[in-house]
């Protein structure tokens, strides 16, 4: 019929019916973007909402976007403050020990420096967690912290390749016969072999605390990024949103890697910024400010003192959604509850946290913030168990894999001396080494952009148990296997327990404060818990991980006569992850 009509009409008649079926679809697409081609793009790129719904609902709000699903884009954006993190972290891994040893640290005194971050940071970053969530400011409750923990981060990136400079400047010594040997690792194998006395008392101190800064706050930071995430998206957009966030966590930490895998030396921004070291920090410093400038000028936070008046919104806005999501009857009566106690980020009852009044004062203190763990509801007791378990099996990937890789794997010795086969082994081992921890952080964004579909389909608990057995099982293989092959390959299950660490204790958080309960036995939050300090308490897991790896991995190598005890170690922790994480309330999740 159709070919009969366009043979009667002729060539003339199908343009016609085109134009037509092309004008029929250009006022649809105008329909839908009512603000038209230039806002689309915006809201591509910068975040910029393009629908005319929440103006129609919220029209006398500033703050109407905080109540709209987020795209990709703008999720993104919201979680490029983390990706700025990682990349500071990897110029921490990479070059803060050779630094240090470089200039006079004695190797002995190594564990020390590195202990008092997450010595600092177990006791602060909860309190300032606590902080955030009575933060009254008009920027909001949790940009505030992330630009001062920003500050410190920058502080150490400045600090830590300019602090032998500065205490040059400030009247330390300078070697008058320096030896430099070659050594395909650079200054850390060079400094090695002296046993000279530190001669840059300043250069050392001012070296240390750029390390503190860098350390303590890059952990520190990530507590309100997580919580600005939670704030500024709705509960339906949490999965997506911390998925988001742990896929720029891993493109960071990749690239990072790959930035300072680059030799500067022999390139015109190195001879500028004055050598590898330098030029790496340099470019890490940009980045990492334009990351986190992204980030805080992304969404307004709605302050603590206008969340009350603005609840009226959010309960238009549930509403709304309610209807579009549950069209069936039934559907609607299974999530009711969660639809009813759904709110904006960490406010689960917003008259609970009113601190003029008696029964929601909050006493900040860390007495008072440790009883607050000791009585803190057992659902969330053993999320904390599980992140504690899965942050001591990443850490003994992440802080001893390339030794391991070096000593087990290559049959390298670090002690050897210089120029030997044993010791070349070695440096080739370590190099190598680096090569499986990019795979791992390539591996952890990759993973993060499906979890979210995995938790779908087969339940948080499968995938929270699931990723911790693909780690366990890796590192065991690896420690059996011990090939070069089997780095790159089993490192692979190294981000995808990164990414599960990363993702689902602060999703059950989430899920926790949204739906208003926290276990199947009726326990609460109380009065004085907000979502802030949760993810800060979570989160202070890393610190009390990293101190008792430390501790107990120098017993495990000599026990086992091998660093192939790293492996070992982090296999059955990761298993006592997986067991403690059958245990987690999951409710509907």
């Amino acid at each position: 019929m159709a070919d009969k009509l366009h043979q009667y009409q002729g060539f003339t008649g199908r343009i016609h019916c085109a134009r037509d079926k092309y004008q029929e679809r250009w006022a649809q697409w105008k329909e839908q973007h009512p603000r038209g081609f230039k806002d689309m793009v915006k809201e591509s790129l910068f975040g910029i909402p393009n629908s005319e719904e929440p103006q129609r609902v919220w029209q006398d709000s500033e703050y109407s976007d905080i109540y709209r699903r987020k795209s990709r884009i703008e999720l993104m954006r919201i979680s490029a403050a983390v990706m700025g993190i990682e990349f500071s972290y990897a110029a921490e891994t990479a070059f803060v020990s050779p630094t240090l040893l470089q200039i006079g640290v004695p190797h002995q005194q190594m564990t020390l420096v590195w202990a008092l971050s997450p010595l600092v940071g177990f006791f602060m970053t909860p309190l300032l967690g606590s902080l955030s969530d009575r933060c009254r400011l008009k920027f909001g409750r949790r940009r505030p912290f992330i630009v001062l923990m920003s500050i410190g981060v920058f502080l150490g990136l400045i600090l830590v390749p300019n602090g032998e400079a500065i205490g040059y400047a400030l009247g330390d010594v300078r070697p008058t016969n320096r030896t430099e040997v070659p050594s395909a690792l650079g200054p850390r194998s060079n400094a090695l072999e002296g046993s000279g006395s530190n001669r840059h008392p300043w250069g050392v101190l001012f070296t240390v605390l750029g390390t503190v800064f860098l350390d303590f706050d890059a952990d520190a930071c990530q507590s309100p990024a997580r919580a600005y995430l939670l704030d500024v998206t709705v509960p339906e957009d949490h999965a997506k949103g911390l998925s988001t966030f742990t896929v720029m966590a891993g493109l960071g930490g990749f690239m990072g890697y790959a930035l300072g895998g680059i030799n500067w030396d022999n390139t015109r921004i190195g001879d500028f910024f004055g050598g590898h070291v330098r030029a790496v920090f340099s470019l890490i410093t940009v980045i990492f400010v334009a990351c986190v400038s992204a980030t805080v000028t992304s969404f307004k936070e709605i302050p603590l003192d206008e969340l009350t008046e603005q609840e009226h919104f959010r309960k238009l806005a549930e509403t709304e959604r309610a209807q579009e999501n549950f069209d069936v009857e039934d559907g609607m009566e299974q999530n009711n509850l969660k639809t009813e106690k759904a709110t904006y980020g960490s406010l689960n009852q917003p008259e609970n946290l009113d601190i003029n009044t008696p029964s929601g004062h909050n006493h900040l203190s860390l007495r008072h913030y440790l009883r607050s763990i000791v009585v803190m509801p057992s659902s969330l007791r053993v999320v904390c168990l599980t992140n504690l378990f899965c942050w001591m099996a990443h850490v003994c990937y992440s802080l001893y894999f390339t030794d391991f890789v070096g000593e087990a794997v290559f049959g390298g010795d670090p002690a050897a001396p210089l120029g030997s086969e044993s010791r070349t082994e070695y440096e080739a081992g370590v190099r190598f080494g680096c090569w499986g921890m990019a795979m791992y952080s390539l591996s952890c964004a990759c993973y993060s952009t499906i979890i979210e579909k995995l938790i779908n389909k087969l339940g948080a608990r499968n995938v929270y148990v699931g990723g911790l057995c693909t780690y366990s099982c890796g590192m065991f293989l690896l420690c059996i296997i011990r090939a070069r092959a089997a780095v790159l390959l089993f490192s692979w299950t190294a981000g995808v327990m990164y990414s599960t660490l990363f993702t689902m204790p602060y999703l059950l958080v989430a899920h926790y404060h949204a739906t208003g309960m926290w276990d199947n036995t009726g326990g609460g939050c109380g009065q004085e818990r907000g979502i802030g300090t949760d993810v800060a308490v979570v989160s202070s897991c890393v610190f009390v991980a990293q101190l008792l790896v430390s501790f107990i991995m120098g017993f495990a190598v000599k026990a086992m006569g091998s660093t192939a005890a790293v492996v070992a170690v982090a296999a059955l922790l990761a298993s006592c992850a997986a067991f403690t994480a059958t245990k987690i309330t999951y409710l509907d999740l």
